[in-house]
């Protein structure tokens, strides 16, 4: 059934968008017969059963396609004409709060909704192009972020150890990965581990993908309160935690850095291939050696990858290449469990189903600050770490290929970008 077949009309609708207005949250209105109304409504709740992270409005000479990303990857879920289309994302952009008469410049916004009584909302984009406005919502999910550090895929060294590197006093933790990599949920997990009755906890994020439930103050990034100048102001709010969504510039790096050095523990994200070229991303961002070896505590480094369905995932002989490709020895194979999903209804015909995270993890002991401090470079550095167990994201995944988790041609695409050791 298509999406403009598809009904949400009557009494006891499953999906409704809403709007907040001075703290009272109201339905949005519109015809509920009217066809764009129903469209919008319908694509809504295909992402959401789907578990679709974001969904793209892509403009064609001809029509709007309709695109899903589910798992990290983008999957065509239809299309609409043009004379549908307009009326369609004239909807959605007031939704997000955007103006439906400015076509020439880019707009961001949010979208609220609510189906079958779940709340939940989307980070709205739109952006002229060629053909038409390219509209791209990632949903944002409260259960979905509703997330534990046991459920994130670590291996059982890197999470006790994490467990303990977020429970010292002060001090700087970073994760890093590309976009998408899962940081957030690690962090947001990470945060429901701390005593957030007797600590003031504090966030700021772009944008809020969860809502914790009490004793913790959430602050929005905008144009006029960016990263910066929230995090200075949350240094005069007595603060124990501060999470900062990302350390996007110099001066929010060196606020962070201080923060951490004068007493208070800060949480936050960079973008980095591994755990070790953090430290040189820092050194570009004016920040000095001896600082960064005064503050940090340890990097995280993940990516994500998908698992092998459970429904339909059997022995599989993967070729030697690339097992040998992926690290592994003869010594590795004895009580292998190799899998591959074949394909079935439950997964798609992928033979993936929901995804795993690999990870590693560099704790800022003695002799990797004393390296940091000397300005060593990266081969040192890895030296350094490798003489005290530190193992790659390349070795947790293949653990998890070798465990019939995941596939050897997923960990390589994921973690491809890594430097070479």
């Amino acid at each position: 059934m298509s999406i403009t077949e598809q009904g949400n009309w009557g009494a006891a609708k499953k999906f409704r968008l809403v709007i907040r207005e001075s703290g009272a949250i109201r339905e949005m209105g519109g015809n509920e017969m009217s066809l764009a109304v129903g469209i919008v409504d319908n694509i809504m709740m295909q992402a959401l059963d789907l578990k679709a992270s974001d969904i793209h409005l892509q403009p064609e000479r001809e029509q709007l396609r309709i695109r899903f990303r589910q798992d990290g990857i983008l999957h065509d879920n239809g299309q609409l004409p043009p004379e549908q289309a307009a009326n369609v994302l004239a909807r959605l952009k007031l939704a997000a709060g955007m103006r439906i008469d400015e076509t020439r410049d880019p707009q961001d916004g949010r979208i609220d909704m609510e189906y079958n009584d779940r709340k939940l909302s989307a980070r709205a984009s739109c952006i002229p192009c060629m053909n038409g406005e390219k509209f791209v919502m990632r949903l944002l999910d409260p259960q979905a972020m509703k997330v534990d550090l046991e459920g994130l895929g670590m291996p059982d060294y890197v999470k006790e150890e994490w467990k303990k590197l977020i429970q010292v006093p002060y001090g700087l933790i970073l994760v890093t990965g590309p976009t998408g990599s899962g940081k957030t949920s690690t962090l947001y997990a990470s945060l429901n581990l701390l005593d957030r009755k007797r600590r003031n906890i504090v966030t700021v994020e772009d944008p809020i993908e969860y809502e914790f439930e009490d004793n913790i103050a959430q602050v929005q990034v905008t144009e006029k309160m960016g990263f910066p100048r929230v995090m200075r102001s949350f240094l005069r709010q007595d603060p124990d935690v501060m999470m900062v969504g990302e350390m996007r510039d110099p001066e929010s790096l060196a606020i962070g850095i201080q923060a951490g050095l004068t007493g208070h523990l800060v949480l936050s994200t960079l973008h980095t291939n591994n755990s070790i070229e953090s430290i040189g991303r820092m050194l570009d961002m004016n920040a000095e050696s001896y600082l960064i070896s005064g503050v940090l505590v340890g990097i995280m480094a993940q990516r994500l990858v998908r698992r092998n369905c459970s429904k339909c995932s059997e022995p599989f002989p993967y070729s030697r290449e690339e097992l040998e490709e992926l690290g592994c020895t003869a010594t590795d194979m004895p009580g292998a469990k190799l899998m591959k999903g074949k394909g079935c209804p439950e997964c798609n015909g992928s033979g993936f189903k929901g995804r795993i995270g690999v990870y590693e993890l560099v704790v800022a002991d003695r002799p990797l600050k004393q390296a940091i401090h000397n300005s060593a470079g990266y081969p040192e550095l890895l030296a350094t770490v490798r003489e005290h167990g530190f193992k790659s994201m390349q070795e947790d995944g293949k653990l998890k290929v070798l465990a019939g988790t995941t596939t050897p041609d997923e960990v390589m695409k994921a973690v491809s970008t890594q430097a070479v050791d």
